[in-house]
């Protein structure tokens, strides 16, 4: 079997190359209006107070049964919290190997605040500047509308870039859809308290952390 050319590379930011569970539990535990009822809480508690949603597939603030549209504005409000997501272990050494290697890398990242989110991106990825090209999605009403394939399409023309040479590393079940929709090849990234996929999407290969996808990429497709 042929090894499919790929040229391009969308990383997700949030699970995959930024820690937002990181962000958090620190957002669950310290802020004032929460900490009252989650500074006692363990790391492993994560997912008892955000409910794992399959159709997400990893944890966020709005899948709280009661409190969910708020606690997603407040840390979005406050960049003490927002702001604290640090990139995960060998993040900047796989982006620049990706590089010298002949990649062409972007972010493809979803957010309500795309200048607060932009900012965030261009300090965390700053040592990467130039291996690395910043977009972020601006969500729709829900975050599982068409806001991130809308996006992938847009960059395609934008970047005069191919889909069926572009694959999207995204932890989301419901951004496996965008990607293939697009006619992209998706890559699942489990960070932490991620579910499984569901049975149709089984056939979508699933990775560890952003070395393991580098491993995954240069075993499995060529880039000529």
């Amino acid at each position: 079997m042929n090894k499919p050319i790929i040229k391009n590379i969308f990383w997700d930011v949030d699970g995959v190359l930024a820690n937002l569970n990181y962000a958090y539990f620190n957002f669950l535990t310290k802020h004032p209006k929460y900490s009252k009822l989650y500074r006692s809480i363990k790391w492993t508690d994560l997912p008892k107070v955000l409910p794992l949603n399959q159709q997400y597939g990893a944890l966020d603030l709005k899948n709280h049964p009661t409190m969910g549209d708020q606690m997603d504005k407040d840390f979005c409000n406050d960049p003490s919290f927002f702001n604290n997501r640090p990139l995960y272990e060998g993040v900047i050494e796989t982006i620049k190997e990706l590089n010298k290697l002949g990649y062409r890398q972007f972010t493809m990242s979803a957010t309500y605040n795309v200048e607060a989110k932009t900012k965030l991106l261009k300090f965390l990825l700053s040592e990467v500047a130039d291996c690395i090209t910043i977009e972020c999605v601006q969500h729709g009403e829900f975050m599982h509308d068409t806001a991130k394939e809308d996006s992938l399409k847009k960059c395609f023309k934008k970047y005069n870039i191919k889909a069926e040479e572009t694959v999207l590393v995204d932890d989301r079940i419901y951004n496996q859809y965008a990607a293939i929709n697009v006619g992209a090849y998706p890559v699942r990234m489990r960070c932490e308290f991620t579910t499984n996929l569901p049975d149709k999407l089984k056939w979508i290969p699933e990775v560890k952390s952003v070395s393991d996808f580098k491993d995954w990429l240069l075993i499995n497709t060529k880039i000529k």
